[in-house]
């Protein structure tokens, strides 16, 4: 008899730390998707910050999106532009006025975790202007740096 009760005692113990391990299981995952969908938004408001100041003719203030480091990284159909002040050189000679900058739209196809503190975006960019419109696809690399959501490599054609 107290074998019996013995192996039953075992088991409860056993079946309540296997529901606690569960439930652990459980939050954390749950607590690892909130983070993500939390970054997501953030990385996206990124994103709409820039689109405005883009459509603004605002470069400078569409480069805030960017990492401030010579480390950053643009690569286009010229090739590797490397630096941000570089990339705001390159983008100020490649669209000069409102009617170059004219209106971004953006489509996002996927924005996925590489790790944690970064992730890369697949979309298209739409710019509607009077002078032609431009389109294309990107692929950027957002990395949490100081807290913020900083683009540090951006592949665009």
């Amino acid at each position: 008899m107290y074998f019996v009760y013995s192996i039953t005692l075992t088991y409860s113990k056993l079946m309540k730390k296997l529901v606690l391990l569960f439930c652990m299981v459980c939050f954390f995952n749950s607590y690892a998707q909130t983070n993500q969908e939390a970054d997501i938004k953030a990385i996206n408001k990124v994103l709409k910050k820039q689109r405005i100041a883009w459509s603004n003719n605002n470069l400078e203030e569409f480069m805030e999106g960017y990492w401030k480091s010579d480390s950053l990284k643009f690569y286009g159909s010229n090739g590797v532009t490397y630096g941000w002040y570089d990339t705001l050189e390159r983008y100020q000679k490649a669209y000069p006025t409102k009617d170059h900058t004219g209106k971004l739209s953006f489509r996002i196809n996927d924005v996925s975790l590489i790790n944690e503190g970064a992730y890369y975006v697949l979309g298209e960019y739409h710019i509607k202007r009077d002078l032609g419109n431009a389109d294309g696809i990107f692929m950027l690399i957002f990395k949490k740096i100081n807290g913020e959501w900083k683009i540090i490599a951006d592949t665009s054609s």
